[in-house]
């Protein structure tokens, strides 16, 4: 069986990077394609983005089940991961989150579109999604297939849905391009409200978007921006401790009562 050791790793440091980087709070979650298996996944265990550890990653089926019978809590919406990597296969990597920078778009429903140069990499075109429209009056999380499924549908082959109410689901190619993009969505989304205070905002011409994201998504700028952000990270003392194989994460605590759904 192929190693997988070293993208584990790769996985763990973007979850803290994204947490440090202000895109995940104490919820949302990211995933990567298994590298040797397109018919599965991999994302951890429910935990915080910020403290999740190497031997916190799991192994999913693209029907978001895990291969391994768990020993810990699992993200509630995982089918958002599952059903992204059945619709599109050129998606790699999935994160989603409830960012603060870009929660004031998903509450307004006023688009986001890309307004500086690198915030290209986001695409001309973001689509929303309302699960309302659809399910009715829900808990907001996305937990059945059918839910998962609609999303996809509504990402459809863009590479950023906002989701109503609740937040954003960004997609890529390789994991350290959705890394780049979800923290340029959000630097984006900063600028244009803040644009939008002093004045009328000027967005990249139609014809800028596709070169100047080309060029932001290539393998030398995306090792440049993971240096960067990982240099940060491990300046804050945010870094995971290595795995070990004696590693294994903790079995969750008994709880009387129903059990409360979990992001």
């Amino acid at each position: 069986m192929p190693d997988t050791t070293a993208v584990i790793e790769e996985l763990t440091v973007a979850n803290r990077i994204l947490a440090h980087e202000g895109v995940l709070d104490m919820f949302g979650h990211i995933s990567m394609r298994h590298p040797h298996n397109p018919e599965r996944y991999l994302m951890s265990r429910s935990r915080s983005p910020e403290v999740v550890e190497s031997a916190d990653i799991l192994e999913y089926t693209l029907d978001s089940e895990p291969v391994k019978a768990p020993t810990a809590r699992l993200y509630s919406e995982r089918v958002i991961h599952g059903e992204i990597y059945k619709m599109r296969g050129d998606v790699m990597a999935v994160c989603h989150n409830h960012a603060p920078a870009v929660m004031p778009f998903c509450v307004t429903g006023k688009p986001i579109v890309p307004v500086f140069h690198v915030g290209a990499v986001i695409g001309g075109e973001i689509p929303f999604w309302d699960q309302h429209d659809e399910f009715g009056n829900t808990d907001l999380l996305v937990v059945k297939p059918e839910e998962g499924r609609s999303l996809a549908r509504a990402l459809g082959p863009h590479s950023v849905v906002l989701m109503r109410r609740h937040g954003s689901t960004v997609v890529g190619g390789g994991l350290r391009e959705l890394v780049a993009r979800s923290i340029l969505l959000c630097h984006n989304a900063t600028y244009l409200l803040q644009a939008l205070l002093i004045g009328t905002p000027q967005p990249l011409y139609p014809g800028e978007i596709g070169p100047a994201g080309e060029i932001n998504l290539r393998p030398g700028v995306l090792a440049r921006t993971w240096e960067y952000w990982s240099t940060r990270l491990k300046t804050s003392g945010g870094l995971p401790p290595p795995a070990t194989k004696a590693s294994r994460p903790t079995k969750p605590t008994a709880r009387r009562g129903k059990a409360k759904r979990r992001r």
